[in-house]
């Protein structure tokens, strides 16, 4: 395609080229997780004895639930400790909003403040050349924002334009890259760093036997933070790009409002997830991805690498089917679900970390691929992306 600075599809070694220069890149990747680590193999003791629940219905759902999400470990912000300061939040219909909103928001400040130093780590420039901040949570809810807080706390500038986006679930994350992706293309010089940071305390409830879909948020659900910066034209010397962020989308399913849906209450958030949701993804996931790979003229989905959100191993599961993929392909995304669960926004950079040690292992030949999430909506979140040498 002249002029736009893509390069041959075809190439030579490993198939992937050089990075242009106005296209955003992603420069550096960062982490943080809570303290708390969750063994699936033993969560269905710790969580039924933490909520003083006896039930052996729920014990054995929970455990195959347990079991069908292939998740092995899990970080968490919810602790005894926690749960001793704060009884209240293991009782049915107790109201308890303010001290589940004073604990996250403190957590996703932390979380997010260190996962942002160890991509500013990484990056290795300094934080005063930080122009833009982009924050991407579902469970920080107060104002000013947690933008702002986390602003000060990592000692941004005071003239670094922030924008938050809330409640995208899922989604979050890619709708990070893409903001930042247009960002750094439309303001010339500008690095931004986009943090996410999600916990699960909004929602940590008793089992139910009127809200079955809780187990399964129990069973699949973790929390912690994840930060990337963003920027155009990399400095050779000081900047290592690894991704090229080429082409973004994103498109919503009319009326598939209540899939994936949730609410705040005063019991904390009241979340539901449709059995029906891999289905409806699947509806639409060929055509969307068509039009991504569009731009570059490729035509074989087994020609491209992928980044998938791991929302859980049904969606995986049917993309790989509907796709026709091979069976490694999708193998950076289980392995984030084993090590981490779904963490929601977070969950694509842990995606993306994975990635880059392969494309760095040289384990990767493909040239282009595809990020994907999907949230609320249901939204598609897509973009086409180059691994760079």
């Amino acid at each position: 395609m002249p002029g736009l600075g893509l390069g041959n599809i075809g190439g030579e070694g490993n198939g992937r080229s050089h990075c242009s220069g106005g296209k955003a890149k992603l420069l550096a990747l960062g982490k943080a997780l809570p303290k708390n680590v969750l063994h699936q193999d033993k969560f269905v003791e710790t969580y039924l004895h933490g909520t003083s629940c006896d039930d052996p219905a729920t014990r054995a759902k929970l455990e195959r639930l347990c079991r069908s999400t292939t998740v092995r470990t899990r970080y968490t912000v919810m602790s005894k400790e926690l749960l001793d300061e704060h009884p209240d939040l293991k009782t049915e219909g107790t109201p308890t909003l303010t001290p589940r909103l004073d604990i996250c928001n403190a957590a996703v400040l932390e979380l997010g403040a260190a996962a942002a130093r160890a991509a500013l780590g990484e990056w290795g420039r300094p934080v005063a050349d930080i122009t833009h901040l982009v924050y991407i949570s579902s469970t920080d809810i107060r104002l000013p924002g947690g933008d702002l807080f986390l602003a000060t706390r990592l000692g941004l500038p005071p003239n670094t334009v922030r924008t938050s986006l809330l409640l995208l679930g899922c989604s979050g994350g890619a709708a990070g890259l893409r903001t930042a992706k247009d960002i750094a293309e439309n303001n010339p010089g500008s690095r931004v760093l986009v943090i996410a940071a999600e916990t699960t305390v909004l929602g940590f409830r008793p089992p139910s036997h009127d809200r079955p879909y809780d187990l399964v948020s129990a069973a699949l659900f973790g929390d912690g933070a994840s930060a990337a910066i963003i920027g155009a034209s990399p400095i050779r010397a000081e900047e290592d790009p690894f991704l090229e962020l080429e082409f973004s989308r994103q498109e919503f399913l009319p009326g598939t409002d209540k899939v994936i849906h949730g609410k705040i209450a005063e019991e904390g958030s009241d979340f539901k997830l449709g059995r029906d949701l891999p289905e409806k993804i699947e509806s639409r996931i060929e055509g969307f991805c068509r039009t991504l790979m569009d731009k570059v003229g490729i035509k074989e989905f087994n020609d491209l690498f992928w980044a998938v959100h791991p929302g859980g191993p049904a969606i995986l599961n049917r993309l790989e089917v509907c796709l026709e993929l091979e069976p490694d392909k999708l193998k950076i995304s289980r392995k984030a679900l084993v090590n981490y669960g779904n963490v929601s926004s977070n969950t694509v950079f842990y995606v993306l970390e994975y990635l880059r040690d392969e494309l760095k292992k040289g384990a990767i030949r493909e040239e282009w691929g595809l990020i994907l999430a999907f949230g609320p909506g249901i939204t598609f979140e897509g973009m086409l992306v180059r691994g760079i040498n």
